[in-house]
């Protein structure tokens, strides 16, 4: 009687038996790496714990000196100093406030910010701070790549809806208008909280492009849009083009202004001109104010178009409305900073003048 062996069979389960045993060996290595990881997250959680009770005895802190500052400056205005010595002091005193008010607000940059009123509206009480410098950085830097992106997208549909009256190619270019102002302004509030220096009236624009283009969107089909629709995707077309150049513009001042500590690394690209783009001046100015001009024609055609007899929609005479305070803000703005630059060179070329002349004398 012969006894046939599977040696295959055996084979397997030898191999299969190696394999538990090495699989056993792994699966305890794992085991000790699971236990580092223990570890480790115990010291992220007690680390955790005590940046926030840092955050808050710096925040308490920085309450109480402000709070103390201004008490002394009110005693300061209040003291009567009746020796030269003691106007001297009261000086320096006013100097070193002012000094640590500055300071205070380094210390406060570096600290996580409550969200403003819209940010409180949009995302609610969720903390937007980047604490990492590198990381606001490259939030920064997506920001810029986004804008410019989207400005390239926007200029590529407004082209095709000048070329082609498709209302789907209209409402395509609409919805990407107004996704991306909301998306604008949400991006910016970050950034605002990250330390950036945006404000005043180029933040107010972008919230009133926003209402402009979602009053666009909901403009039905009609004699008024098609009387206005190609005026507006010219608009939106050289608008595109505008903020291109601008981007591009702004990107080289900041670079080099940035080189020479002049200005702060979470500066951004924004709409209108600024204190900091005086050089090359006259190859931006013109194009800005061509572009506020085309503001004011949109509201002047709107404003007669709301007049007309066949006119129901309520979206005509708002967009008129929009665009003429657009046209407003940006064109005193704008104006605004270029008075104010042309007063800064004339009175240092004055004084400049008055000096030599004075040393020229003294010779």
């Amino acid at each position: 009687m012969f006894v046939y062996l599977d040696l295959t069979s055996i084979s397997t389960a030898k191999m299969s038996s190696e394999n538990a045993f090495a699989l056993k060996d792994e699966w305890e290595a794992l085991t000790a790496e699971f236990k580092d990881l223990e570890a480790y997250q115990k010291q992220f959680t007690k680390t955790v714990e005590e940046l926030n009770k840092s955050q808050n005895q710096c925040t308490k802190s920085i309450a109480h000196q402000w709070y103390r500052l201004n008490q002394i400056a009110e005693a300061l205005d209040s003291c009567t100093a009746e020796t030269k010595e003691e106007k001297e002091l009261i000086k320096t005193i006013k100097q070193d406030i002012e000094s640590r008010k500055v300071q205070l607000e380094d210390v406060l940059s570096v600290l996580p910010r409550e969200n403003g009123l819209y940010l409180q509206i949009i995302l609610g009480s969720v903390n937007v701070t980047i604490m990492n410098k590198e990381d606001s950085m490259k939030y920064k830097e997506e920001y810029e790549r986004f804008k410019l992106t989207v400005t390239v997208i926007i200029l590529i549909l407004s082209a095709q809806s000048i070329i082609f009256s498709y209302r789907a190619l209209d409402a395509i270019l609409h919805f990407l208008l107004v996704w991306y102002y909301c998306t604008l302004t949400i991006r910016e509030s970050i950034l605002v909280v990250n330390g950036s220096r945006m404000k005043g009236w180029w933040r107010i624009n972008h919230f009133i492009m926003t209402i402009q283009a979602g009053v666009i969107i909901v403009w039905p089909d009609g004699l008024m849009y098609d009387l206005f629709r190609r005026q507006f995707t010219l608009y939106t077309c050289y608008t595109s083009i505008l903020q291109f150049l601008q981007f591009n513009y702004q990107q080289g001042c900041l670079y080099r202004l940035r080189a020479l500590g002049e200005r702060h690394k979470m500066d951004i690209t924004i709409e209108g001109f600024h204190s900091w783009m005086w050089r090359g001046l006259s190859f931006l100015l013109p194009f800005l104010y061509i572009g506020y001009i085309f503001q004011l024609y949109n509201a002047y055609t709107l404003y007669n178009l709301s007049k007309n007899e066949k006119c129901v929609e309520w979206q005509v005479f708002c967009s008129a409305v929009i665009f003429f305070i657009l046209f407003v803000g940006n064109t005193f703005t704008t104006s605004r900073v270029l008075h104010q630059k042309l007063t800064e060179k004339i009175v240092k070329s004055l004084s400049s003048g008055n000096e030599r002349e004075l040393y020229n004398k003294a010779k």
